[in-house]
């Protein structure tokens, strides 16, 4: 009897598709861009030898140097200013925001300096900048460490927004990013980070940086999403299937500029619409999209569109957490009352 065939394996060097977590995709994003553009720099504390406190420029100032890969001091406001003449003078500067609510002392460079040069010089003067910010919690973490703070930064004229919810967006977005003129702040939902891992394609053509996508389709209501609270809309979803309902899950992905065109067609077929995000519900981004289906949709609409998010309150701490993140049953009781109206 003869021995069973034995599949060959590919060396590592010949494979294209990986298992990886989001930050393992991120890693890989930013080592595939700096080794295509030797004007790609990281800049941020501790994301030289300690390699991130997310692990996410892991050995990658090894493999590049310390000029390419630069720890900075503690101080937010110092270094966004240095990557805004960074950019200046060619570079295109990755910048780690360490956390969320760490952001704040740059904020007037951000919204200053950062996304006003190139209307300033009528369109002379580029700003290509990637400012990363882990976003959202669910971490466990103590106060500053937890916050939504993206739609400040949508109503800021300038500035382009997106957020990955997955590893194979994180790696082909970041990369996205880093290659755009324009300057962009990329949220990375820090909860992800090692949740996951998902076969990543790195001969694959990825979708567009500025585009939205229907994740799962389904014909009795949609569900709009981003970040970290995709997973929680695909898991209403599941459930909201077992009990007969099914339910179209779009994820946004670009929240400056907003594509509502998939959202849009998804409404005018399912009639009713559930945004949801951990920020605030209070002149959150649900509203905005809320307010746009409205305006587009209003034929169409069977039922009110509702949010769900975080309740208008500072981040609580993190025992209670749970308590304060929108989860499945609070997104499927938004539904219920959709599909009752």
């Amino acid at each position: 009897m003869s021995a069973p065939a034995i599949e060959p394996v590919a060396p590592a060097a010949e494979r294209t598709t990986e298992r990886v977590t989001l930050a393992k995709a991120l890693n890989a994003g930013l080592r595939r861009a700096m080794e295509d553009d030797d004007t790609v720099l990281v800049m941020g504390e501790d994301v030289g030898k300690l390699g991130g406190v997310f692990r996410i420029t892991d050995g990658l100032q090894k493999d590049f140097g310390e000029d390419r890969v630069i720890d900075s001091p503690l101080a937010e406001s110092g270094i966004v200013g240095t990557a805004v003449g960074l950019a200046l003078r060619g570079y295109r500067p990755v910048v780690e925001i360490q956390f969320d609510g760490f952001v704040y002392p740059a904020y007037d460079q951000i919204v200053c300096q950062v996304a006003k040069m190139r209307y300033r010089s009528g369109g002379n003067l580029r700003m290509p900048m990637v400012i990363r910010i882990p976003y959202g919690g669910g971490i466990g973490a103590v106060e500053h460490h937890s916050e939504s703070p993206e739609a400040q930064f949508a109503h800021t004229p300038g500035l382009k927004v997106v957020t990955c919810s997955n590893p194979v967006d994180g790696y082909w977005m970041l990369q996205q990013a880093i290659a755009s003129d324009d300057p962009v702040i990329f949220l990375e939902p820090k909860r992800q980070y090692h949740a996951d891992k998902v076969d990543l394609d790195v001969t694959a053509t990825p979708d567009q940086l500025f585009a939205s996508r229907v994740v799962r389709a389904g014909t009795d209501a949609t569900l709009v999403a981003y970040g970290p609270q995709v997973k929680v809309a695909m898991a209403a979803a599941e459930a909201a299937a077992n009990e007969g309902r099914s339910l179209e899950v779009i994820d946004l992905r670009t929240l400056s500029p907003l594509d509502l065109g998939p959202v849009f067609d998804s409404v005018r077929r399912t009639g009713r619409a559930v945004v949801t995000h951990e920020a605030h519900v209070n002149l959150g981004m649900g509203a905005e999209v809320a307010a746009r289906i409205s305006e587009e949709c209003f034929y169409s609409l069977e039922a009110p569109v509702l949010r769900v998010g975080g309740y208008d309150t500072p981040y609580p701490a993190s025992r209670i957490e749970e308590e304060f993140l929108p989860d499945l049953d609070r997104v499927l009781d938004a539904v219920d009352r959709s599909c009752a109206f």
